[in-house]
């Protein structure tokens, strides 16, 4: 691992972790090791080393959407293997999840634009795609927020359970969860009932 993917790597893990208003440029260097500071300088310093670490997570999500999205079909088996890449995406990737509950939580709020440049397209992109299965009373751009917003709360904190919260990254939860997913879109790209 070179040293560009190496700070790259630590850092996406202290700010996911810790958030990025929380983690300091020394905690960075020291997990990252020798010429820790330097890479930090030469990426921007810590601004520019999250807009990096945000990128890299913008890149990870493209290429999950667009592959998803080609194997999409305008039915409910379609979007049920559109959700069904999603969670399996986040699943595998818990630092994403981390970062984006961090921010969507006021953390990097000096660091803008994100959402512009990374949310806001994806979203464009999936609503645009799946828009014709959605009924007209459904506002297709807030059931693309929704199932984000499930996603990401269930991975993050699981599901009330007798003694707590459940683990959600069980295999059991996730299945449950994505039974869950199915039903809420066929729910959703349904027909209104007639008046």
């Amino acid at each position: 691992m070179g040293d560009e993917e190496r700070i790259i790597a630590v850092a996406t893990r202290l700010f996911a972790e810790l958030g990025y208003d929380s983690t300091e440029t020394e905690l960075i260097a020291d997990a990252a090791g020798d010429g820790g500071q330097e890479q930090i300088a030469a990426a921007g310093g810590k601004s520019g080393l999250y807009r990096r670490v945000m990128d890299r997570a913008y890149r990870a999500e493209q290429g999950m959407l667009e592959t998803a999205l080609a194997a999409y079909t305008p039915d409910g088996d379609g979007a049920h293997r559109v959700i069904d890449v999603y969670l399996d995406f986040y699943v595998a990737n818990p630092e994403i999840v981390a970062l984006w509950m961090h921010r969507w939580m006021g953390d990097a709020a000096d660091v803008g634009e994100l959402e512009d440049d990374f949310v806001d397209p994806q979203d464009a992109l999936v609503s645009g795609v799946v828009g014709g299965l959605v009924p007209p009373d459904v506002a297709v751009d807030l059931l693309v927020r929704t199932v984000v917003w499930c996603v990401f709360g269930f991975l993050s904190g699981g599901v009330p359970g007798g003694r707590g919260r459940t683990e959600p990254r069980s295999p059991e939860a996730i299945e449950r969860f994505r039974g869950y997913l199915h039903v809420l879109i066929d729910r959703m790209i349904a027909p209104a009932p007639a008046p």
